[in-house]
């Protein structure tokens, strides 16, 4: 074996081991850090002896010993409690058994590295980024077109259902909104979402703001009737969907589910638009799937309540089991900011955040970061720095691993449009503690993120 290959592989990997230790009681906390310094160390001697040749009989059960002294660690109640087994362990024993193999793997003089892994790592983060975006980001325009030629056809059919079934109902035009529209989503035109106007009377109604709410959110806004006096219940079509004076999302929502879902004929719609549509059942969102020969598409269908540019959404997996809360939107605003700021340097904002969902969609860990949550970082990295250009592609994806970290740190990252909104406020403390510990693995080598997990 190539003896002298396999101990650079080991200072390798011994070294990303001492930065995980170097910087994870930031993530986890004293006591965190010190149970995933027993982990890691444990993984270090276990690299260490299988690197080393076989000296006497005793070595596999000295590699045995090492697995032994990790099952310990991993069942430690303080690993349990602070959720580091889900974190740290899986991600660093899977990196280690593969760490090992490779070590122990019989490498022929004649062998060598494969040209296509040889070019990748003499890119530099530029050009893997630059290539990461081509190759895992972009979407084919073939591939956006058929989605939404496939939401629109199917946008036309509930619009006229919706007509003949509710012809007093005062809708306005339902249209696409939404990633798949702005062109904002990454790796595969999968998801849609028809947005279904309630023309609401300015003159009957009006928007009470989250803060001056029972429950104090400043997202979580309500619709209360007024003018009552002046203008009975009846007066408006929507009185009849209040709930203790105020325009229930949840009942707008029920009655919705109960003409589409269950009324509308699928068979027929599916015949009509030559791709199988039918309703996603169980869920409390309005959401149907397309099947096409080689496609899959979900369309979310979002009543929404427009008044005095305010733009509310019925959004009930948000809102939970409050009747009357509305969940206020900024994505139109957010996405022209960024379009703005683009257009007015070159920049490539837009670019960033793309790249940036595409690595959060492929990693486990930070799945639940979302375009929300990227477009916002971007907008608020935007006030610090002015250089968009391309050359800055890496610059600015690494710098805004650090900032994500550091709203993680202090569990806030405000909306740009609305700074007492906490983008963040809807993590438990184990998910922003398994976000911030794989973000930290990526500072001193952000290349951890261009693959999947």
């Amino acid at each position: 074996m190539n003896h002298q290959g396999k101990r650079r592989g080991e200072d390798g990997f011994a070294a990303v081991i001492d930065f995980l230790l170097a910087n994870a009681r930031l993530v986890l906390g004293v006591g965190g850090a010190a149970v995933l310094g027993i982990a890691t160390l444990a993984v270090k001697r276990l690299i260490e002896r299988a690197g080393r040749p076989p000296e006497d009989e005793k070595a596999d059960q000295k590699a045995m010993d090492s697995w032994e002294e990790l099952s310990l660690v991993s069942a430690s109640p303080k690993l349990l409690k602070k959720g580091i087994e889900g974190v740290v362990m899986k991600q660093i024993v899977a990196a280690a058994k593969a760490q090992k193999a490779e070590l122990n793997r019989p490498v022929s003089v004649a062998e060598k590295p494969k040209a296509a892994e040889k070019e990748f790592l003499c890119l530099t983060l530029q050009e893997k980024l630059q290539r990461y975006y081509q190759t895992q980001v972009v979407l084919s325009v073939e591939d956006v077109s058929r989605a939404q030629q496939q939401a629109l056809d199917i946008c036309t059919e509930i619009q006229g259902f919706l007509h003949s079934k509710h012809p007093d109902m005062p809708l306005g035009d339902m249209h696409l909104g939404g990633s798949l529209l702005d062109d904002f989503q990454v790796m595969v035109a999968d998801h849609a979402c028809l947005l279904v106007p309630l023309q609401v009377e300015d003159s009957l109604w009006a928007l009470i703001p989250g803060e001056e709410t029972i429950l104090g959110n400043p997202q979580f806004w309500m619709v209360r009737r007024k003018n009552l006096e002046y203008f009975p219940r009846g007066r408006s079509f929507w009185d009849r969907f209040l709930v203790g004076g105020y325009l229930s999302s949840k009942l707008i929502t029920e009655v919705l589910n109960k003409t589409l879902m269950e009324t509308m004929n699928w068979p027929s719609i599916s015949s009509t638009v030559e791709c199988q549509v039918r309703p996603v059942m169980g869920s409390q969102e309005l959401k149907l799937e397309v099947l096409g020969q080689n496609s899959k598409l979900y369309i979310s269908i979002l009543p929404t309540v427009c008044l005095n540019n305010t733009i509310l959404t019925a959004q009930l997996e948000v809102t939970g089991n409050f009747d009357n809360l509305w969940y206020q939107s900024f994505y139109t605003s957010e996405t022209a900011k960024l379009a703005e700021l683009d257009e007015k340097d070159c920049g490539l904002r837009k670019k960033c955040v793309k790249t940036l969902k595409a690595v959060c969609k492929n990693n486990p860990a930070l799945q639940k970061l979302s375009g929300r949550h990227l477009i916002n970082l971007i907008l608020h990295l935007s006030e610090k720095e002015s250089d968009w250009t391309e050359a800055a592609f890496a610059d600015r994806f690494q710098q805004a691993i650090k900032e994500m970290i550091g709203y993680l740190e202090i569990w806030c990252l405000s909306s740009y449009f609305k700074e007492n909104v906490n983008l963040l406020s809807e993590f438990s403390e184990e998910e922003i503690d398994e976000m911030g510990f794989m973000l930290y693995c990526a500072v001193s080598e952000p290349e951890v993120l261009l693959q999947a997990l």
